[in-house]
């Protein structure tokens, strides 16, 4: 397989939420025109693939996954035109495109939900339909804080009809040959126009089964099967990326392949987020202790050769608690979202930087561990700058504020009255635009933005990092994680210091005796070589470096 068409595994994602990110027109809403004008700003900061958030026409009561049109755009969003224009600009500058397929449900404003419940050909069955609502008992509600039951009555059809989300969005019925067939349009629709892939939401919950929980189903797994088998033959150069907030041994299946071979390629997903590492990452930082990483890291299953984890810090829903024990989830919310407002469902609405306090150490410390552990970072817009969060907006609409490109009008978001935006601008005197913009911080060389810029740089430059295997040395010190990968002849050491106060530690590298050192990331002087002996030093708080094992 050529490696261009594996340009996933060492690619840095950048989540945009159009809504937010700049304002064309001036009526107060984020569009595509305007994240056409800012490709050169995410060019320089070095991602390589913007993942848009849904543009797709819908009500919005869920911010866009409940589609209410699969061929069009939101008229507040811009035209088809804007959209193929956005494309081929960011295509022009080196960069990939993906946006979300919403396989398991729509709007409940869709015409096709609204022919089924008329009853109308050919859409009577396009959705679960039931006369009672004691169908598929053993599946869980995701939605616990808002959504009673999975089945709403629906008094025009005279049935309920199945949702595992808001009672919004009414589940497609993928028993139905025509929307298995519908979906597989929608798909060649938009990546006919240029698109590079899908982030495809929501893809344990496709099919429905009695005695069952209702995920991870043989049938959903057959039917992803055929999609991937549509890409492979048509769009090679296109990725699938799994949205699947499960355990990794439940996550493994939907890569396909053969879980005892990983060199058998993988025929479902490209890649898949891999939800639990995101927990744990702020459950070590905050109990100064690294086996929170190392036990989620022992469970990750290998995958096959052509497919790849992705990983994030925060990204636009809350911090989901799901994948951590009873007893893990309240520790964490207790640290983290001590205030009960900062929290939603089972997670933590919250932003990265606020999460910390707006504490630069610890921000970049977590960012190291994002770049250095395994899979693709994605980078949520405005956390490269640190932006705050409004708790107080409902539902997720806290982390999803306009985008604060400068100290002037709007935040340099957008030309409308402020009264006109679609959410207010983050004015608070620890994360306001007036002091957290992209103009200061790219004006200033030390700021996390160039801090940021540079662990991109840096990633991409070094192949380990994306490709290589991973291992975590051991070190006595349990406040201190040491990474290793490997990729051929590659070597990159990373080590991080969880602790707020400084740690000794000895670092056991005679594997690489004779070798030199080459700093990475380093705020101190290392021997050129490497001796015979382990390498005893102390790090100070929330300290980590990167270096390069090179032959002499």
């Amino acid at each position: 397989m050529a490696e261009a068409s594996l340009w996933y595994k060492d690619a840095v994602f950048y989540e945009l939420y159009v809504r937010a990110f700049c304002d064309s027109n001036g009526d107060g809403h984020g569009d595509l025109r305007g994240v056409s004008r800012r490709l050169d700003y995410l060019a320089e900061l070095g991602v390589d693939c913007i993942w848009l958030l849904p543009t797709y026409p819908s009500p919005l009561v869920d911010d866009g996954y409940d589609i209410s049109g699969h061929y069009g755009i939101h008229p507040d969003y811009g035209t088809l035109d804007d959209f193929k224009e956005l494309v081929r600009a960011a295509h022009e500058r080196g960069l990939r495109v993906i946006t979300d397929l919403v396989l398991n449900h729509t709007s409940d404003q869709h015409p096709w939900f609204q022919a089924s419940r008329r009853r109308q050909e050919p859409y009577t069955d396009y959705y679960v339909w039931s006369d009672s609502d004691h169908r598929y008992r053993e599946a869980r509600i995701i939605f616990i804080d808002t959504q009673p039951s999975n089945w709403t009555w629906d008094s025009l059809r005279g049935q309920y009809y199945w949702h595992r989300f808001y009672g919004e969005q009414p589940d497609l019925n993928y028993d139905n040959p025509a929307v298995q067939d519908e979906m597989l349009r929608v798909m060649r629709f938009w990546l006919d126009l240029g698109l590079d892939g899908f982030r495809a939401d929501a893809v344990p919950y496709l099919y429905e089964s009695e005695g069952t929980n209702c995920e991870n189903l043989p049938e959903t797994h057959a039917y992803l099967k055929r999609v991937r088998a549509v890409i492979a033959e048509e769009y090679p150069q296109a990725i699938l990326l799994a949205e699947a907030n499960q355990w990794p041994e439940d996550v493994r299946p939907y890569f396909g392949g053969n879980p005892r071979d990983p060199s058998v390629p993988g025929d479902e997903f490209h890649m898949s987020f891999h939800f639990p590492v995101m927990p744990r990452l702020f459950m070590a930082l905050g109990r100064e202790d690294r086996e929170p990483i190392v036990e989620i890291l022992r469970r990750t299953p290998p995958l096959p050769f052509n497919s790849q984890w992705c990983t994030f810090l925060r990204n636009h829903d809350e911090l989901t608690l799901e994948m951590v024990t009873e007893e893990e989830r309240h520790w964490m919310w207790n640290y983290y979202a001590r205030e009960p407002r900062m929290r939603l469902n089972l997670g933590i609405r919250r932003r990265l930087a606020p999460l910390v306090d707006g504490d630069r150490c610890r921000l970049e410390l977590l960012y190291s561990l994002l770049f250095t552990l395994i899979g693709s970072p994605t980078i949520y817009y405005g956390d490269e700058i640190g932006m705050g969060d409004n708790i107080w907006l409902p539902d997720r609409n806290g982390v999803r504020t306009p985008m604060q490109w400068d100290a002037g009008h709007n935040a340099g978001f957008s030309d409308a009255p402020p009264d006109r935006l679609y959410s207010p601008l983050i004015a608070d005197s620890d994360f306001g635009y007036e002091r957290v913009n992209v103009a200061a911080q790219r004006a200033d060389p030390y700021s996390l933005w160039h801090t940021i810029a540079n662990m991109v740089r840096m990633r991409k430059t070094h192949r380990a990092l994306g490709w290589g295997a991973c291992e975590i040395l051991p070190v006595t010190n349990s406040a201190v994680l040491a990474i290793v990968r490997t990729h051929g002849a590659e070597v990159v050491l990373a080590v991080h210091n969880l602790s707020s106060q400084p740690q000794p530690t000895l670092l056991d590298l005679r594997p690489w005796h004779g070798l030199r050192i080459e700093a990475l990331f380093a705020q101190r002087e290392f021997p050129g070589s490497l001796g015979d002996k382990p390498c005893a030093l102390t790090l100070q708080p929330y300290e980590y470096f990167w270096l390069q094992m090179v032959p002499t």
